[in-house]
């Protein structure tokens, strides 16, 4: 053969190799490849995820109520303290004056209270006199024995002796009221002297101190002093989350939930909602509400002290693996279902009117028009080998699936992926292929 139709055989084979690629390509143009998956009875647990900071349930403040200077703290921080142990003491001396000053105010008004009543009892046998020598004036007036000017002395003098009285009686009623004062002064005095001895209201762990011994302090008997140590209680500890106004909504008392501490890596602790906020963090106080803030709740998780109990194997009873303020991360389970579901990804948002299932939608929805005003939640199915847009009716999901209440059956092959297909590429009644390279049935 010669070189001239070798060369030619050669490029003859290429020109049918390219026409048979062309006509592969002319074949497959407009299909799709995608992944596809059948609908599956699963069980959905919708989680609401919040983070926040581990606490005590119950935690006393310790704060002093009088102020003056710190002489003893018999107690460290991460001790244990009983009910009524002392904490801390202030220096008692002008407490102490006060009580005696107070105290000397009261016996002033106890010896002032027995002066008047003995004035009292002069002042009635004055009174006692006089009306008797009055009534006899009176007799002799009446029987011409005395003149006028005599009668009219008695009863001055009768006057008078009444008015002393009343007076000695007001006295009385003054020193006794002086003694109720003087009383009250007491005690406030000895409740103040007993203010500088702070104990513990009750059991539990030292667990902050803001001051030390021969620090002073200011207190008022009127609003909170300063906090000089934290008592708690740590056999019940809880985690306080932020949830956004979004999930706020899902969440209940009573709810389980999924804690994570990041103390305790590769470990889910269990919780239960115990407090959820009414009122948005960012509007506590009065405080203006700026429209660019978050809005967050406050929610409170109770850490289930069942879900740590191999953490407190072989340790005292007051022992806690938690500490305050221990950073968490939760997961609140809000609602949970068993039925028909389909990954995520599956579903689309579109307002394509060309489709059936949508024409039909809107016409359940008594719209007037034939065209989506609003974007509506939608799969695709593979149907004879084409791409088919069905509305479905979504309800709960979690990180991986969606619950499907209404639109497909378990028969139905959903196309799942890839991502860019669902979302935005895919049409109704495209050709497609499934990813094993099969053109769908």
């Amino acid at each position: 053969m010669s070189k001239r139709n070798k060369w030619l055989l050669i490029v003859g084979a290429l020109v049918i190799i390219v026409l048979l690629a062309a006509v592969g390509m002319k074949k497959n143009r407009g299909n799709a490849t995608v992944e596809t998956e059948m609908p599956q009875v699963r069980t959905i647990i919708e989680t609401v995820s919040a983070s926040g900071k581990i606490q005590p349930e119950i935690e006393v403040k310790i704060s002093a109520e009088v102020s003056g200077q710190i002489i003893s703290m018999p107690v460290k921080e991460g001790e244990i303290v009983e009910k009524g142990q002392l904490l801390v003491q202030i220096n008692p001396d002008i407490y102490e004056s006060a009580l005696n000053r107070a105290n000397a105010a009261l016996n002033t008004a106890l010896s002032n209270l027995a002066s008047a009543k003995a004035r009292k009892a002069q002042a009635q046998a004055q009174f006692m006199v006089a009306t008797k020598n009055f009534e006899r004036n009176e007799t002799l007036l009446e029987q011409g024995a005395i003149s006028q000017a005599d009668f009219d002395q008695a009863l001055s003098s009768f006057e008078v002796a009444k008015a002393d009285l009343e007076a000695a009686e007001e006295s009385v009623k003054s020193a006794s009221f002086q003694i109720k004062s003087a009383e009250a002064s007491k005690t406030e005095a000895s409740d103040n002297l007993g203010r500088t001895n702070l104990i513990a209201p009750q059991a539990g762990t030292v667990t902050a101190m803001t001051k030390e011994e021969g620090e002073r302090v200011l207190g008022t008997g009127m609003t909170q002093g300063e906090t000089i140590m934290k008592v708690s209680n740590l056999s019940t500890m809880e985690v306080n989350v932020e949830v956004n106004e979004s999930d706020i909504v899902k969440v209940h008392l009573g709810d389980t939930a999924l804690v994570e501490v990041d103390a305790y890596l590769d470990q889910k602790f269990k919780g239960i909602v115990t407090e959820i906020g009414n009122t948005a963090l960012n509007a506590i106080d009065g405080m203006s509400m700026n429209m660019d803030q978050v809005t967050n709740f406050s929610v409170k998780i109770r850490i289930l002290p069942s879900s740590y109990a191999h953490l407190t194997q072989g340790r005292d009873e007051s022992y806690s693996p938690f500490r305050p303020g221990m950073s968490a991360t939760v997961d609140i389970q809000s609602e949970s279902s068993k039925s028909l579901s389909i990954p995520v990804r599956a579903v689309a948002t579109r307002t394509d009117t060309s489709t059936v299932s949508l024409r039909e939608k809107l016409a359940q929805d008594n719209s007037e028009s034939t065209e989506a005003e609003e974007p509506v939640l939608c799969v695709f199915v593979v149907e004879n080998g084409k791409a088919q847009l069905r509305v479905v009716e979504t309800g709960i999901q979690d990180s991986k699936f969606i619950e499907i209440k209404s639109g497909l059956k378990e028969d139905d092959e959903v196309v799942i992926g890839p991502y860019d297909q669902v979302s935005r590429k895919l049409r109704n009644g495209v050709l497609v292929e499934v990813s094993n390279g099969k053109t769908a049935e």
